[in-house]
């Protein structure tokens, strides 16, 4: 997590009607030079300044869209340092995305960084020398640019929370080569959430004891050799702190308070609890259940609480209830960190003429993680961004 300084103290001075006042001013001051991006679980008083709301990779394609037609110079996303990683990516360089507080990190981004995972991966090279297995690894969305890149230049992808199945699956045929030697057998490494990975490959039929081995980064003994030589998948263990928290008894509770109720989670959330529920779903996937839900039905949704709330009261207008899965706080603290103090910081000091919580990769970081997310465009048939396998990219070719 980056070190956010604090603000001048007459930010937290400003009654909240005062910080909006201010905001809404800058905003227009600012005009089509600024476009914001709100993440789902941001908080409401944010959320009411955004110009677009949604999932991360969403918002960032969002962003880069706006910035071509308005020609946007500055992009302020209300999200997480990931989040932000991938619009700059995304955008041309001379846009600023700017993250109102650098502190707002993502936990399970956190747990993976370059280091371990180039580490997993020799380990995996060595072990697996010799035994005809080609490791692929796939990166979930939730991850630091850097880990982007380390699977664009090892012949891997990122994947969403909705199109994880279409990746592994992509993989699971051989990725860039498929079908290229009949007796290769594929081993996914799957970074850095194991429940996504974990439940996306129940889906696809495999089994969570015999196919799959967990990855300890900060573990002192590597996977048992004779468990991983089998396994098809190796899973990060890693997860989501908000998803976390929710647990099969919660299911039970719920069904208990509301016999029809439908339960619907994130696959974020562990394997206990999405064998329980009815339904799991990206963010948007849970949103687009709700929205199509009969007036009159009950819902018990698992996923972040501010989402969950703005869902409900939506919902209610239409004659649909919906209540969190579990009345214990799932917030995702560090999206909680960006506030209105720290977004009229930054605009601020913008309308100044300062840009500061600039987030800026690497070029060549960028260049390889854009690999990443072209492949995945790619492989569920959505417009890519244009970007080739570089020349030197390991006499791959996709």
């Amino acid at each position: 997590m980056l070190w956010q300084p604090p603000l001048p103290p007459r930010y937290y001075q400003m009654a909240e009607d005062e910080l909006a006042e201010a905001i809404a001013a800058r905003k227009q001051e600012l005009g089509s030079d600024l476009v914001i991006l709100g993440h789902h679980y941001q908080q409401d008083e944010v959320i009411h300044f955004a110009d677009h709301t949604g999932d991360s990779f969403k918002l960032s394609q969002l962003a880069a869209g706006r910035v071509e037609q308005v020609g946007a110079r500055f992009v302020i996303f209300a999200g997480v340092h990931f989040m932000a990683e991938s619009a700059d990516i995304l955008t041309p360089d001379a846009v600023s995305v700017i993250l109102p507080d650098l502190g707002a990190g993502c936990s399970m981004a956190d747990m993976a960084d370059y280091d371990q995972t180039t580490e997993a991966w020799s380990f995996l090279q060595e072990v697996n020398a010799g035994t005809g297995v080609r490791v692929i690894p796939i990166c979930y969305m939730n991850c630091s640019a850097a880990i982007k890149a380390f699977c664009g230049e090892h012949g891997g992808a990122v994947c969403t929370s909705s199109n994880a199945s279409e990746v592994l699956t992509w993989a699971l045929a051989g990725g860039i080569q498929p079908g290229s030697n009949g007796d290769e057998r594929i081993q996914i490494l799957f970074i850095p959430d194991q429940h996504l990975g974990r439940n996306t490959a129940a889906s696809l039929g495999y089994d969570i004891w015999s196919d799959m081995v967990l990855w300890n980064p900060k573990g002192s003994e590597p996977p048992d050799e004779e468990a991983l030589a089998q396994a098809t998948f190796v899973l990060w263990q890693g997860h989501c702190s908000v998803h976390k928290l929710f647990r099969p008894e919660h299911v039970d509770q719920v069904r208990a308070l509301w016999p029809d109720v439908a339960v619907m989670v994130h696959p974020e959330c562990c394997y206990e609890v999405c064998q329980k529920a009815d339904q799991r779903g990206s963010t948007e996937g849970i949103i687009a259940a709700v929205e199509a839900a009969e007036p009159g039905s009950r819902w018990a949704i698992g996923t972040e609480v501010h989402l969950v709330n703005r869902i409900s009261v939506q919902a209610a207008q239409r004659g649909v209830s919906v209540r969190i899965l579990s009345d214990c706080q799932c917030l995702c603290t560090t999206m909680y960190r960006i506030d209105m103090p720290h977004l009229l910081w930054v605009m601020d000091e913008l309308a100044r003429g300062k840009v500061v919580n600039r987030i800026q990769v690497h070029p060549g970081v960028r260049r390889w993680a854009l690999v990443a997310l072209d492949r995945m465009l790619a492989i569920t048939g959505r417009t890519q961004h244009g970007t080739a396998a570089p020349t030197d990219s390991l006499s791959l070719v996709d």
